[in-house]
């Protein structure tokens, strides 16, 4: 993500105050020891020095000029191809059309307390809204022939819910350009939206109390291209103000029972007249909702699914069966279309269980017959065979390719016992009465003791840093003093680690680069003219132990120049560095693997970038400077030599330390320490990128969920005496 002006600025002050930490250190290395101090130019010093730095942090907090805003039509534009190609391969991961979409019938709820008045949903006089799910095109036109375009989606559990709402961004992102350019033609001034699905769980009320807040900030997070140059600033605000945005919110019914209302009533407190909106939540987690907000959703249709019937459920079996079916399944499906099974013609009348027995038993071609045994007249027993036998099933029939083509396969071979064990743990760590979302950041949130255990170790590198510099730099005696010392304060930095969010990292395009450098070097420039006086200061000092009054000038002309000069391309250099490093393209989509991998990349760049920044700025003002007392070849040669040591020490220590997000490192602690124990993998991104390919998990933007909430529902409720002591996030 771009660094605003403002954080330019401040990491400019940050390098201004830092040279001047050093130039004291160059004097006090330069001045004879034993010569006779003149109170005056001391006391002439610390007021300079302290004069700049004032200065340096009142410049750094001024607010930069308003700039003008991103043209949303063209934001909306790149935003719907990324949203379409998202969702389109996630789509793929869900097998939502393979190999046709289950037949669910929905219809306009009955209970009339839920809804507003018909007049307020649409302008038919006998309001009536049904279709099928498979036959989307259909249900979507009746949606945008809404007087506004609001819908609530209600139904059971395992009743697709979810899957509509998928089937429905798909749809309106498929005819988006179509509509728009039917309603340019028509002469009106609508403006199409882009849908966006977003897990209610996500908005955190106190923070964000108005619905537009909240998007901004979340859009931000799942597409990092809107922060892209090309773009301008402000793009996520200009889509959401200029209503531009369609969010599908999934899953009211996933949080707290106290919470519901309240976003209902949010809700109706943030939506302008033509703001269109999709939700989906279980009904009588609705229902609830809606009471306890003392009023519907404003203008929304609230529709319901009908219970499939044994002969829908049997012809979509039998499309998913090769050929002629055998004995065992004609004798499954005969069962099921005559209602002699009642416990799987129950489970077969959702989504959700066709989904568990054609996972279980038609993909790995197992044998059937335990649908029509003795677990055949119960529905409960039945789904929960399924569920402890679905892990398995997934696993043995998607077995492991490296073929970047094949995107229902692992890359590695997994146990299914230890599979379980992993994601009982997830399960039991995000629980699903607190959130159904798995982020990955959070993961250290979950483990015991992660304050402590995180701190110890950046504790121990810090110290170490600072040790072995100063014994780089024939200074073991500082090393001893200061690195417990920078030990101390790298431990309570660290302690903070599993609270960060992740960042975005691009490191793409050269012309970037120097753009991104140049952009640095005029605030550097002007953050830098407040060290000239002190460094004019230190050459004073040394330019008069040279050459009297005329060596007195030219080392303060020189040591302000110099100084001057390096602090401004050091300090482009360094910000110029990690400006391009987070700058996305137009193309940056945030999912799971691609934030960690972002975060990891940023926080091992900044290592070598500090390390070639800070080393670069020593060598030139301790060469040049000093150079001045003892010879400029041997002060160069000097500064270079002492500036790579300076500069990886300084690279090690703020390298891992600096900027806000440490996600990855509080992740792979917390990742260790959890695989020590034998809760999750060494490798935790890869397990759970794998589970994902097998159909466990699903994705939504940066964030994990178990495929179904009866799977995660059904984990959590497992043994859970072994797990870790940590709290859910």
């Amino acid at each position: 993500m771009r660094r605003s002006p403002t954080r330019t600025r401040i990491a400019a002050a940050a390098l201004a105050i830092t040279t001047l930490v050093l130039v004291v250190v160059v004097v006090a290395r330069a001045v004879d020891p034993h010569a006779e101090v003149n109170l005056a130019d001391v006391a002439a010093v610390a007021i300079a020095a302290a004069v700049a730095i004032a200065a340096v942090v009142a410049w750094s907090r001024r607010h930069p000029a308003p700039q003008a805003r991103a043209d949303a039509a063209v934001t909306a534009a790149v935003l719907a191809a990324l949203v379409e190609q998202q969702w389109k391969a996630e789509a793929r991961h869900r097998s939502l059309d393979d190999p046709e979409p289950i037949p669910v019938r929905w219809q306009l709820a009955a209970d009339q307390t839920v809804m507003s008045p018909s007049r307020l949903i649409s302008s038919q006089e006998e309001f009536t809204f049904a279709g099928r799910g498979d036959d989307i095109a259909a249900l979507a036109r009746i949606f945008r022939a809404l007087k506004r375009r609001r819908l609530v989606v209600t139904g059971g559990p395992g009743m697709g819910k979810t899957t509509l709402a998928v089937q429905l961004l798909l749809q309106l992102l498929a005819t988006r350009a179509t509509d728009q350019a039917a309603a340019d033609t028509a002469g009106h001034s609508e403006v199409v939206p882009v849908p966006i699905l977003l897990p209610v769980s996500g908005w955190d009320l106190q923070a964000h109390p108005g619905l537009h807040k909240w998007l901004i900030a979340r859009l931000a997070v799942d597409y990092p291209a809107l922060s892209a140059p090309e773009l301008g600033p402000g793009a996520a605000a200009a889509l959401v103000d200029g209503g531009h945005i369609l969010p599908i919110l999934d899953g009211l019914d996933e949080i707290g029972q106290a919470d519901r209302g309240k976003v209902i009533a949010a809700l109706n407190a943030s939506l302008r007249s033509g703001d269109q909106i999709i939700v989906t939540s279980r009904t009588t987690e609705f229902a609830a909702a809606v009471a306890d907000a003392g009023r519907p959703l404003t203008g929304a249709a609230v529709i319901i699914p009908a219970l499939l019937t044994p002969e829908a459920a049997s012809a979509y079996l039998t499309s998913c069966l090769a050929g002629d079916p055998s004995p065992v399944w004609r004798r499954v499906l005969d069962a099921l279309r005559s209602r002699a099974a009642p416990g799987l013609t129950e489970l077969a009348q959702t989504p959700l269980g066709l989904w568990l027995i054609r996972a279980v038993y038609l993909n790995p071609g197992a044998d059937p017959t335990p649908l029509v045994g003795p677990l055949a007249g119960d529905a409960a027993a039945l789904r929960a065979h399924l569920l402890d036998r679905l892990i398995p099933a997934l696993i043995r029939a998607r077995p492991p390719s490296s073929d970047p083509a094949d995107h229902f396969r692992p890359r590695r071979r997994l146990d299914p016992d230890t599979t379980r064990r992993h994601l009982t743990y997830l399960a039991h760590a995000f629980h699903p009465t607190v959130t159904r979302d798995i982020t990955w950041w959070q993961i250290a949130r979950t483990t015991s003791h992660i304050r402590l255990v995180s701190g110890l170790v950046s504790g121990l590198v810090g110290g170490l840093s600072v040790g072995l510099g100063c014994w780089l730099l024939s200074e073991p005696t500082f090393g001893l003093t200061y690195g417990p010392l920078m030990g101390l304060v790298a431990g309570h930095t660290g302690s903070s680690w599993s609270d960060q969010t992740p960042a975005y990292a691009s490191l793409r395009g050269l012309t970037r680069l120097l753009r991104a450098i140049r952009s640095n070097l005029g605030a550097m420039l002007v953050g830098g003219l407040f060290t000239v006086p002190a460094l004019a200061f230190v050459g004073m000092f040394v330019g008069g132990s040279v050459g009297g009054a005329v060596g007195m000038l030219v080392g303060m002309l020189v040591s302000a120049l110099v100084g001057w000069l390096s602090f401004a391309l050091v300090g482009a250099l360094i910000c110029g560095l990690l400006d391009w490093a987070e700058q996305p393209t137009l193309t940056s989509t945030s999912t799971p693997r691609s934030s960690w991998r972002a975060d990891r990349t940023l926080t091992l760049f900044q290592i070598p970038v500090f390390g070639l920044g800070f080393g670069l700025g020593w060598a030139l003002v301790f060469g040049l400077v000093v150079g001045l007392a003892s010879g400029l070849v041997s002060g160069l040669t000097t500064g270079l030599a002492s500036g790579l040591e300076i500069g990886l020490m300084v690279g090690f220590l703020l390298g891992p330390f600096a900027g806000d997000h440490r996600a990855w490192l509080a992740c792979t602690i917390a990742t260790a320490w959890l695989a020590l124990k034998r809760r999750l993998p060494w490798r935790i991104m890869d397990f759970l990128d794998d589970a994902h390919r097998l159909g466990l998990l699903r994705t939504v933007g940066p964030v994990y969920q178990f495929r179904h909430a009866a799977l995660h529902d059904h984990l959590a409720a497992a043994d859970s005496s072994s797990r870790d002591t940590g709290k859910p996030p």
